[in-house]
């Protein structure tokens, strides 16, 4: 096992993670795996399934103790931090959210810089779609360095914008944030929860495949990485075969798992308008073009996915279409779901996913009466603010000073130097902070406090032109 590269491997019991470590061991002529995995998830199938591996050492920890993840960080070469609380069980125990992302990641740069070399080491830290909030027609195209935009409730997306913060701000010469869509999978069908109702039918999403999104995780641990991936934030997507419209991806779900026409199952008014997230990217190639991993189309998702679903799933879509649109009411009835909210009162989460119980009220219950979208495929930017064909190690103080006014702020330095360090900054509302030049300008971050809240966020829309892209009242 000599010259084998070592990998510090989380999230090993997750699609991605689980994915990753199975492509990895495929690649055991050059590559051990650590892999931290939690006590309780003993029996998990992907445990199982790579029990006893020569390649494999499991390290039973937890990412909040920071002696566990020290014991699997030290010695390795590589670390893919893919673990982590996603949702909807993050929104639900936002608290061991916070504990286990934020918590994990500090855990983790702590960890690399206890070690000899810990330039030696790459890390690979994997966020988040959510970082970037609701992007519906017309800012539906996006790309790295738009602005951080996270939708009310969502405490995923504000735990892994901040532990995105801790990675880039680490002062690692070797770290990269990548952007993480929703990934298809075998088991999405299997996903019974009222967050399915929080997606707006006409929103759109680019996805990517488990088995592609695996593969980018152990393609960044061979040799021949470039350099200037590096210090950098990527979205990750599956190219053009993989954009589509929600309701477009519906259609094909509910084909699959034996409906004709999914609006049979559901209303158009059960679902939320806004307050969710998901964009078309026009920089999700180049993260191809770096590390090439795409193998996958939607038509060969939807092929595993065939195969994965039983037959009398498929049977019961066809003899008791009612009985699972019963189903479906009482899912949108139980917490967390539209229905509850409309019939609790809860005008709280009514104005966050609709505008208001008036706008509610105006969609229709009606299909025929509900217009399905298709946004423009022609791809569109968002103004950044600054000169973006300027390398950023040539960005000067005038340079910084250009983009804060255009964030309706102000850069308190007196000089540009390294774009890694961080520099003084006030924001819109007044708020002073430090912030390196790379998070804020290529990683679309801003003020910290007014960052996580989006109940300021109208002030703020007000005062920086930046963010007014895109933002409207309430969304």
């Amino acid at each position: 096992m000599q010259g084998k590269k070592v990998v510090f491997l989380t999230g090993a019991s997750g699609n991605m993670g689980g994915e990753t470590l199975r492509q990895l061991l495929e690649r055991a002529d050059r590559f051990r795996v650590k892999a931290l995995v939690l006590p309780k998830e003993r029996d998990h199938p992907v445990l199982k399934r790579f029990k006893g591996h020569p390649h494999l050492e499991i390290v039973w920890g937890d990412l909040r103790h920071y002696p566990d993840v020290l014991n699997g960080v030290t010695g390795a070469d590589q670390v893919l931090h893919i673990g982590g609380l996603v949702s909807p069980m993050a929104d639900r125990l936002p608290k061991l959210t916070m504990e286990v992302n934020v918590g994990g990641a500090r855990n983790i740069v702590q960890a690399i810089k206890a070690q000899a070399a810990p330039d030696r080491v790459r890390l690979v830290y994997i966020g988040t779609v959510a970082q970037t909030g609701d992007r519906q027609t017309p800012v539906h195209w996006g790309r790295t360095g738009d602005p951080i935009k996270i939708s009310k409730y969502d405490h995923y997306a504000v735990s892994k914008t901040q532990a995105e913060a801790i990675v880039a701000e680490s002062g690692l010469k070797h770290w990269v944030s990548l952007r993480q869509t929703g990934i298809a999978h075998a088991n999405l069908w299997k996903i019974q929860d009222p967050i399915m109702f929080h997606s707006p039918f006409n929103g759109v999403l680019e996805w990517v495949t488990v088995g592609d999104s695996g593969r980018l995780a152990a393609n960044f641990c061979e040799d021949g990485v470039p350099d200037q991936v590096w210090r950098n934030f990527y979205n990750i997507g599956g190219g053009g075969d993989l954009r589509v419209v929600n309701h477009e991806f519906a259609a094909a779900m509910f084909k699959v798992l034996g409906f004709s026409d999914f609006r049979k199952v559901f209303q158009p008014n059960w679902f939320a308008t806004q307050n969710f997230h998901g964009q078309w990217y026009t920089d999700s190639d180049r993260l191809q073009e770096l590390v090439p991993f795409r193998r996958e189309t939607l038509a060969d998702f939807l092929a595993i996915l065939k195969a994965a679903v039983p037959f009398y799933v498929r049977w019961g879509a066809q003899l008791a279409g009612g009985a699972v649109r019963k189903q479906i009411v009482k899912l949108a009835r139980s917490e967390g779901g539209p229905l509850h909210w409309l019939e609790q009162g809860d005008e709280a989460h009514i104005n966050a996913y609709f505008g208001s119980r008036a706008q509610w009220q105006q969609i229709p219950s009606d299909w025929a009466q509900f217009p399905l979208g298709q946004p423009s495929r022609a791809p569109s930017y968002l103004d950044h603010g600054y000169d973006e064909n300027k390398p950023k190690e040539q960005w000067t103080v005038s340079d910084l000073r250009q983009a804060a006014e255009f964030r309706g702020g102000q850069c308190m330095a007196d000089h540009a130097h390294d774009p890694h360090e961080p520099v003084g900054w006030r924001c819109a509302v007044g708020h002073e902070f430090q912030m390196s030049p790379n998070l804020m300008l290529r990683g679309g971050h801003w003020c910290p406090t007014c960052m996580i809240d989006p109940d300021g966020y109208d002030v703020v829309a007000r005062r920086s032109p930046f963010f007014a892209q895109v933002w409207r009242q309430g969304r």
